[in-house]
């Protein structure tokens, strides 16, 4: 069969590694990339570049590696960006957000989203799991971006039995959408907003329905010594009673879960690795002064995946997973004290195929493996702040700039080639987008859509 598409002269990031041993990444120079029908068929070293594909795109001078995954975002937060700054995270709440949001409409929604789509393209990101309101309009802005993702329409336990329903069918619609770009969950905003009784039901219903449950929890110790207080138990131990762990669950955040010295949670955690995955986008914990950061390195000596995120744009400000990756990289070594840890590799690893376990994609990308999906991105290391390149996974972790990333393809679509997107009109998007902005982010109404009481 012809392939639609191949990528050739490239260096292809192959293969990394979560095992912190030493062993390098894997690069292969003269590389070329088959894909038809949206699967990678073909990896071949071939310096001549023979291909018979309808569509070749010359890599020379870019590095070829999996597209970026978003493990954790509120898409349509893009409204929100730099209104809310230098705040302790209740007031970042219960001042800003919650009753900006009381604006929010399905539109918007939609604006909103496909702008945060324009802006992760751009950055390389190709799978996004979010996390909101008027779900349906997010699930068309990433149906019309070409972009993959799994969706969770939020609810609280304040709505009532109608916040969970709503999350439900949400989930049962669109589950295997838009080709099978879209995956859904169920989502519980927190188990701080939602009753155990609503946590048990949905994670019944994401049971039934063979999906995830994707809520916010252990955001930061704060709210583990709150429910301990309260409770006499940690977020951890909730989610566990209420079978959302065993359900399968993407935890956002989790900077709370307590370390193994300190308590049963990773324990916990490791009972139920195969299904849970915790999602971390450090840029936002270190401006909310959030104290411990999330224990990496204790999840992952009992299995549990962990993939980086961002967030929403109305606390972390991008959309950007190069960013999340560096500052994971940089932090991690510094709160175990131990500069050998978390190597390039490691970085990578969570990048691909971690990040695609936190979202059960593991198995169909995050890697640059044939029969997987073709989900790649090409980053030009020719600028002057990559130069030299004496080690491409240290250059593509710690150098390399968003504006880097010149070609963004999923399922074998490209989506953006030399910088230029194909699937969104930047232009008109930004001008009913920005027609918006300024009445979006009012608070004068004096109303909230909750009020933020985890501490």
């Amino acid at each position: 069969m012809t392939p639609d598409l191949a990528i050739t002269h490239a260096t292809a990031l192959l293969a990394t590694h979560d095992a912190d041993d030493g062993t390098p990444a894997l690069f292969q120079s003269e590389t070329t990339i088959e894909i038809t029908d949206g699967v990678i068929t073909r990896i071949a070293h071939d310096p001549s570049g023979a291909t018979d594909a309808r569509e070749v795109i010359d890599a020379r001078g870019a590095i070829a590696m999996p597209g970026l995954i978003n493990t954790h975002c509120h898409a349509a937060m893009t409204f929100y960006r730099g209104a809310a700054e230098d705040v302790v995270v209740d007031s970042w709440f219960n001042d800003y957000i919650w009753p900006m949001e009381v604006n929010v409409g399905a539109q918007d929604v939609y604006v909103g989203t496909l702008l945060a789509a324009a802006e992760m393209i751009r950055c390389g990101v190709t799978t996004v799991a979010d996390h909101y309101f008027f779900m349906d309009e997010a699930a068309r802005a990433i149906t019309d971006s070409g972009m993959r993702a799994n969706l969770g329409s939020a609810f609280f336990s304040s709505q009532g039995d109608a916040g969970l329903e709503a999350s439900t069918a949400f989930a049962e619609r669109w589950n295997g959408a838009a080709d099978g770009r879209i995956t859904t969950s169920l989502a519980p905003h927190a188990p701080y907003t939602v009753s155990d009784e609503h946590l048990r039901r949905a994670a019944d219903e994401a049971r039934r329905l063979g999906i995830k449950v994707h809520t916010h929890a252990a955001e930061d110790i704060a709210q583990t010594h709150r429910s301990l207080a309260d409770r006499g138990l940690t977020p951890m131990q909730v989610l566990e009673q209420t079978g959302v762990l065993d359900a399968g669950c993407i935890i956002a955040h989790g900077n709370g879960i307590l370390p193994a010295a300190d308590g049963s949670d990773i324990e916990i955690l490791g009972r139920h690795a195969d299904r849970v995955g915790v999602t971390h986008g450090p840029k936002g914990y270190l401006k909310f002064a959030l104290g411990p950061i999330t224990p990496i390195r204790d999840l992952r000596s009992v299995g549990v995946p962990v993939g980086y995120c961002t967030d929403g744009a109305g606390s972390n400000n991008t959309l950007d997973i190069l960013e999340s990756m560096r500052v994971t990289a940089i932090s991690q070594k510094h709160v175990v004290g131990d500069a050998t840890w978390f190597r390039s590799t490691t970085a990578l690893h969570m990048a691909g195929p971690w990040s695609a376990a936190v979202l059960g994609l593991g198995g169909s990308v995050g890697r640059l493996v044939e029969g997987y999906r073709a989900d790649v991105i090409l980053v030009d290391i020719s600028g002057p702040h990559c130069l030299p390149v004496h080690d491409p996974a240290a250059t593509l972790v710690y150098s390399v700039q968003p504006s880097d990333v010149r070609t963004a393809i999923v399922d074998g679509r490209v989506l953006m080639h030399d910088r230029t997107l194909r699937t969104i009109d930047l232009p008109a998007l930004t001008a009913d987008f920005m027609a918006r902005a300024r009445s979006i982010t009012d608070r004068s109404h004096g109303r909230t859509i909750q009020d933020y009481d985890a501490r």
